[in-house]
């Protein structure tokens, strides 16, 4: 199966080694339009083809999908544009700036035949998919309460110093895997209510957001996230999650450990990641992840079924922090927009 990554920034290397570790298939054509990085990323991974614009790649390469890891603003065009061309589509979160932006992508790719996905990789960080396992085993029975909590003090502005810049920073950028968390383990959200807080004075948008969410099932969660709070040891980029079930309760905690409470007593089980052998602390549990996505997406696409991260559901994510804004501008519970 051949590919081509359009964009060669901070985060599209991460999507490039977890490519190359995976069998039976191959980036073919990078693309950028800055030539230093095109140029990098053409000799550190030996790719043949390197090109500043996507129309001459789509024109010049037979390919059977392109991954989009250009900045979001140019998500729309380069959806349409691959579409136009009959390949299928991974883009990277958030896949477009508004619902009403999604869901006219998602018609298109539909229209045009191919799929479209959407690279939304915390849900599979191996922590988080054993958590989610467990869940849906009933281990806890039906959840009534969760809080997935990302709360760190990590200079996130150092390796991505646009995010500094950004009016909507922490909900858009982070907020929404966590988010996409809350979903997958409780299902969608009825109703939310959210409220931020700018900790750092030399930004420009939120660091700081707490949500509650009201799922169909009756569940309540809490989602916080945090890039204003100093712990020793930090405990970047992990994700903790408490759950609370009719019939015991999870705790995924700092150490790497899953607490499995019920009448009967406590296991403890210690979370094993199988890091590959090109990830870089403290960014193992990240990159870890992406080589699991995309490792589901190349199974879903040779079986001919959507990815869990399709179009379609990561609608209702990006939804979700849409509505988290229009909450907090207003100090009200919203209803979020639903994929219908």
């Amino acid at each position: 199966m051949k590919g081509a990554l359009l964009g060669c920034g901070f985060f599209a290397e991460n999507q490039m080694k977890a490519w190359q570790s995976l069998p039976g298939v191959e980036i073919a054509a990078v693309c950028d339009p800055d030539p230093a990085r095109r140029e990098r990323f053409q000799k550190a991974f030996g790719v043949t083809q390197a090109f500043a614009e996507a129309r001459e790649l789509l024109e010049q390469c037979r390919l059977d999908f392109v991954d989009i890891a250009a900045p979001t603003p140019t998500h729309e065009a380069l959806v349409r544009l691959a579409a136009d061309h009959g390949v299928d589509i991974i883009c990277q979160k958030p896949f477009a700036g508004s619902p009403d932006r999604a869901k006219s992508l998602i018609e298109y790719c539909a229209q045009k035949g191919v799929s479209l996905s959407i690279h939304e990789n915390f849900r599979f960080q191996y922590a988080v998919r054993e958590v989610i396992r467990r869940v849906r085993n009933d281990e806890i029975g039906t959840p009534f309460f969760g809080r997935i909590s990302y709360r760190n003090g990590f200079d996130v502005y150092k390796s991505q110093p646009y995010l500094a810049r950004a009016e909507r920073f922490i909900i858009e950028d982070l907020g929404i895997h966590v988010l996409d968390i809350a979903r997958a383990l409780f299902g969608d959200v009825h109703r939310l209510s959210c409220e931020t807080s700018r900790i750092n004075p030399d930004i420009v948008g939120e660091d700081v957001a707490t949500l509650m969410l009201r799922h169909d099932n009756g569940a309540t969660s809490i989602v916080d996230c945090s890039y204003a709070t100093h712990l020793t040891p930090d405990p970047f980029p992990q994700t903790l999650i408490d759950i609370d079930g009719a019939k015991g309760s999870l705790r995924l905690t700092a150490d790497a450990r899953l607490y499995l409470h019920t009448r009967e007593g406590c296991e403890t089980h210690r979370v094993e990641v199988s890091a590959p052998d090109w990830s870089t602390p403290p960014w193992t549990i990240i990159q870890e992840s992406v080589v699991a996505f995309q490792a589901h997406w190349l199974e879903c696409r040779r079986a001919g079924v959507e990815a869990d991260t399709s179009g379609r559901d990561n609608y209702n994510t990006l939804a979700l922090v849409e509505a988290a804004y229009e909450a907090a501008d207003r100090h009200t519970v919203v209803m979020p927009e639903r994929w219908s």
